[in-house]
Parts: structure tokens; sequence; C-alpha cells
């Protein structure tokens, strides 16, 4: 690392900042060249104390890639003075020949982007929404997990032919009493019973964290009573999904326009065109799929409530099928949404 001080008062310095677990690696560019490249430990005081030793007096403009890291970084830049933003990965520009990927270039690419203005910020949500975010998001893990637990339990039974090849029922408390009963009445291993057992304690015991986290939502939701209101007004969408969208987008003022919206769900078709070749795929399924599923879910019950959805529904059904006219409903539907949040007035079918 060249060690010469340099006079950079008045000057504005872009940086590219590739973060990993135990590093930073940094590149800096002043008007359109790489003046300075720095590893260091990954420390936000210590980067904060590299940049004010080298660049006193300068503009400082930061950015790194989200990740694994979160908003902390970012965060604490802010409040020392630093100007920075988290950009998406998948919007850093890479050529298609471009074949050598480390740590320095990486940073090199986003110094160099960024002091072009071709870089775009992610919306990085407050803390106390990140807090509750999480524990929406611990709920999803963890129906993930009993999910598979269930079915680990299945496959144990499946293998000793205890249960029918055809046994779709869905594991419930009811169903594992059964179960349990029917296996001591038949004597089976102890080795058997044992892992059968496990199995059930797992369970069990996430059904429990279940019910202790739905019991938070439902304290989140009384210390924002209002906002929950508005999303709980909505046709197919009551405390559990209320909360989950509530944590996810808010009150939905980040968002500059319904496109943007749609492009942070997912549910903006994608395009393939040239010439006077027009092509519109599926939707783009960028976000979280959770966002998505809760709002086809409502969807469906939107439909069935309100005339002048089903209408639409049943029109573009007969054109282009059902899946895709249930994806259009969605986005009517988070449409309307967001305009009862932004004009803060209740859900309410004409």
């Amino acid at each position: 690392m060249n060690c010469t001080q340099h006079d950079y008062t008045g000057k504005t310095i872009y940086i590219g900042i590739d973060v990993h677990k135990k590093t930073y690696c940094c590149v800096c560019v002043c008007d359109g060249e790489v003046i300075r490249r720095a590893g260091m430990p990954a420390t936000p005081q210590g980067l904060v104390q590299y940049v004010h030793h080298f660049f006193k007096g300068a503009t400082i403009k930061t950015a790194y890639e989200a990740g694994f890291s979160g908003f902390y970084l970012h965060r604490y830049l802010h409040r020392h003075g630093i100007d920075n933003i988290v950009v998406h990965p998948g919007s850093i520009e890479v050529s298609l020949y471009d074949r050598v990927k480390t740590d320095r270039r990486d940073a090199c690419r986003i110094a160099l982007q960024l002091s072009t203005c071709r870089l775009k910020a992610i919306y990085v949500p407050p803390e106390e929404q990140e807090s509750k975010r999480c524990v929406s998001r611990f709920r999803q893990s963890t129906l993930e997990l009993r999910r598979r637990v269930g079915n680990q339990l299945k496959s144990v039974l499946l293998l000793h032919n205890l249960i029918d090849l055809n046994d779709h029922t869905k594991i419930s408390s009811k169903w594992i009493i059964q179960k349990l009963s029917e296996l001591k009445e038949q004597k089976c291993p102890d080795g058997l019973m044992y892992i059968v057992e496990m199995y059930v304690e797992q369970w069990t015991s996430l059904t429990d964290q279940l019910k202790q986290v739905k019991q938070k939502l439902k304290q989140q939701s009384l210390s924002d009573r209002h906002v929950h209101e508005l999303y709980e007004s909505v046709p197919g969408i009551g405390l559990i999904h209320g909360c989950e969208l509530a944590n996810e987008l808010g009150d939905m003022k980040q968002f500059l326009n319904i496109r943007h919206l749609f492009s942070f769900i997912g549910l903006t078709p994608g395009e393939y065109s040239s010439g006077d070749h027009i092509r519109r795929g599926s939707i783009t399924r960028q976000g979280r799929p959770v966002l998505r599923k809760i709002l086809i879910e409502a969807a469906w019950i939107a439909i069935t409530k309100d005339a002048n959805l089903k209408i639409i529904y049943e029109r573009i059904a007969q054109n282009r099928g059902s899946k895709r006219a249930i994806v259009g409903i969605a986005r009517r539907l988070v449409g309307r949404i967001r305009a009862c949040l932004l004009n803060n007035t209740r859900y309410e079918i004409q």
C-alpha cells in the first residue's frame, strides 16, 4: 500500500468495499482513476479511521454489496459522516468476457461504477423494522424446519411399512398421538421406537416455538396497530400474513411508484424483445418468495369476495389461463394495498 500522503481537500473519493467475514477489501477512486487499494480487518471502526486518515477534507462516498453482513456497516458509516449505499449484487455490471474474479476486482468494479453514478441503492429499513422482520422470518424458517422433520418422520415409518404409500395426511398433534399408540400396540423394536419418539419430540418442540412466535407477532401488531389494521382489512390477509407484509413492506412509502413495488416483490413479467419481436415471459420472481405466496393466496380469496376482481380474473383466465390470471389479481391487490397505506384508508370492497 502506498503510504505517501496527498491532499484531497475538496475532492470526492469513491470507495468500493468488498465485505467478507474477516476482511474488507477497499479500492479508492478519484477523478476516474484508482488512487489507493487496501485490505484491512473487517471492523467498521478501522475502515472509518482509514478514510479519515488518508482523505482529510474530502467528500467520501462508499458502496458495498448486500449480503450476510446486513446493514450494520452502512449505519455505522452514516453515523460517522460517510455517504454510503448498499447495492444489489445483481445490479453490478460485469463483462461477459470477464473470467477473473478477485476481491480487488470486485471492489474496483464497485468504486468505478459508483463514481459514474451507475449503481442504484437498495432500500435499507429502519432498525426497528428490521428487528421486527427477524421475528416473521424466524417463523418462516421454523415452519420449513418443522415440515422437514415431519417428512423425515414419515420417511422412517414408510421405510418400515408402518404407513400406507398413499398416506398424504398432514402431520398434526392428533395424527402423531394416533401413530404412537399404533406403534406401541404393534410392539415395534426399541431402536425404531426411539427414533420415532425423537422426531416427534423435535416436531412438538418446533410447534411450541411457532405458538410463541405467534404471540410475539400479536404484540407487534398491537404496537403499530394502525398499519396492521390496514393490512388486515384486505380480503385473505389475517394476523400472521398482515404482520409478515407489514414487517417486509412497512408503510410502502419507500416505493417511488407502483412499478417499483412490483419489481421489489417479483411480480413484474420478464421481457425478451428484439426489433419487431416482443416476447414477455413469466414473472421475474425477485424478492422474497413468501411475499408472493401471501399475495397469491389472498388473491384467490379476494376474487370470491370482490365482484370487480372476479370479472378481471375471468377475463384474463379466458385468454391466458388461471395461473397468469391470479398473478394479475395479486398485482392489482398489492397496488390497492399500497393506495390504502398512502391514503391512510382501510381496504373497502365496492
